[in-house]
């Protein structure tokens, strides 16, 4: 026990973790209407799903030229999204950051509901779903969709235990506190609590078997990102066509995960009276942290555009023109002075890295990451090496019709959803850590 605290202090102290842990998990008067709502927008986007099954990728506006639109925009930003639980709890866990204690369990159930979204959302692209098997039985190792599909899965699964193995001294205590949880939860807990009872060597197993996974985690959250970002530069395209997509999607992939999390730290905050654990000091740490690679993002930004514009070829000439006067040249510059340049600004003073004004922050650079996605994904497309002649109309440009919004509004439904439910179902206050960190995990483990 630290010497600062005397036992009564110590038991007062795991006595406000345990309520603070166990509030956001008991049932509140806006869950049913969030749930609701989401449940209708996931019902919505069934019978989109339905008439685009049943009648074909017709249906939506991609055509011969635009084969890739809304869909795998979605894809791409679900999956930057994900590599944040790599980001706060192995990146910065590893480096000692003591700060984010208190958010990496936050980080985890972000990265754990949109990456397995991602993966359903790759589904949704595909006019033939029932194909999709093939990809196993029959994908080959020259394919960048069977690397990403493989990196998909290991993802889900290591994220996966990175996200239990923690909670297994919390499931263990709160199977003590909450003494009128339904028969299912508790068996749920006495399962993923694999029989904890607190003894050193356990402790020492934990640790190690914590650290492994978080060592483990960070070259597979690159590949993930990476291997997605392959699959647009292994092709020839105008605007595809280059060698820093890599670690430029991964930079990218850091600034929409961290603007998540700052708005899910917002949310548990202002609901729940979490103040005690996401803190004017941890807001204020992670708008550090989104300047930091808001500006390594920016780096590859420049480095997207100097360098083609610097030697004009005649297609690159055609597709910065689209985007810098033309048809998109509108959203490009809404995303790159809105959704990046003012944001970074802004966060340098710490005024507006106050919890109210992070959040709002962080929510225009989230809606600038998704918007940044079809950016990357319509304009390349439009711009073929062939010219588009002898075709309808409608081939000549691309807006999303309502089945590829209410598809696209299901994918985030389904995250939402997903991270909702494991926010009900586990503690989102690492008890345990927090204890040890107090020099009090004594009195947490015989807490009764």
């Amino acid at each position: 026990m630290s010497e600062s605290l005397s036992k009564e202090q110590a038991k007062n102290l795991v006595d406000k973790y345990a309520e603070d842990a166990i509030r956001p998990m008991k049932n509140h008067k806006g869950f049913l209407p969030w749930m609701g709502f989401l449940g209708l927008v996931m019902v919505v986007f069934g019978y989109a799903y339905y008439i685009q099954l049943t009648e074909g990728l017709g249906v939506t506006a991609m055509r011969d030229y635009v084969s890739w639109g809304l869909y795998i925009s979605n894809f791409v930003f679900f999956v930057a999204v994900s590599l944040v639980g790599m980001l706060v709890s192995a990146v910065l866990g590893l480096a000692g950051q003591k700060w984010v204690k208190p958010i990496t369990r936050v980080s985890e159930i972000i990265a754990l509901g949109f990456v397995m979204v991602a993966g359903l959302v790759i589904i949704t692209d595909m006019g033939r779903p029932d194909r999709f098997l093939n990809l196993f039985l029959h994908g080959r190792l020259q394919s960048p969709i069977v690397w990403d599909v493989t990196v998909i899965t290991t993802y889900v699964a290591i994220s996966t235990l990175l996200f239990i193995l923690p909670l297994i001294p919390d499931l263990a205590f709160i199977k003590k506190k909450m003494k009128d949880m339904p028969v299912w939860q508790y068996q749920l807990y006495n399962i993923l609590s694999l029989g904890w009872i607190g003894t050193p060597e356990q402790y020492k197993i934990l640790h190690k078997s914590i650290r492994m996974l978080s060592i483990i985690i960070i070259p597979v959250a690159m590949a993930i990102h990476t291997v997605t970002s392959w699959l647009f530069a292994s092709t020839l395209r105008i605007g595809w066509d280059t060698t820093v997509f890599g670690p430029y999607f991964v930079a990218g992939a850091f600034v929409a995960g961290t603007a998540a999390v700052i708005i899910v730290m917002y949310i548990l905050r202002s609901n729940y009276k979490l103040q005690d654990y996401f803190t004017d000091h941890h807001f204020d740490m992670m708008g550090r942290l989104l300047v930091l690679v808001s500006l390594l993002y920016a780096y590859f930004n420049i480095n997207e555009f100097l360098v083609p514009a610097y030697k004009m070829k005649t297609g690159e000439a055609v597709h910065l023109h689209t985007l810098f006067q033309g048809a998109y040249a509108g959203l490009f510059w809404v995303v790159q002075i809105i959704g990046m340049g003012l944001p970074i600004f802004f966060m340098i003073f710490k005024h507006w890295r106050k919890p109210n004004n992070l959040t709002f922050i962080a929510v225009i650079v989230l809606i600038g990451a998704f918007l940044k996605r079809i950016i990357i994904v319509v304009p390349t497309l439009l711009h073929p090496h062939l010219p588009i002649q002898n075709v309808p109309d409608e081939f000549h440009k691309y807006m999303p019709t309502w089945i590829e919004v209410a598809v696209t509004a299901g994918a985030f439904a389904m995250a939402l959803m997903i991270i909702t439910i494991l926010l009900k179902i586990f503690p989102v206050i690492p008890m345990w850590e927090l204890a040890e960190e107090k020099g009090i995990t004594e009195e947490f483990e015989k807490y009764d």
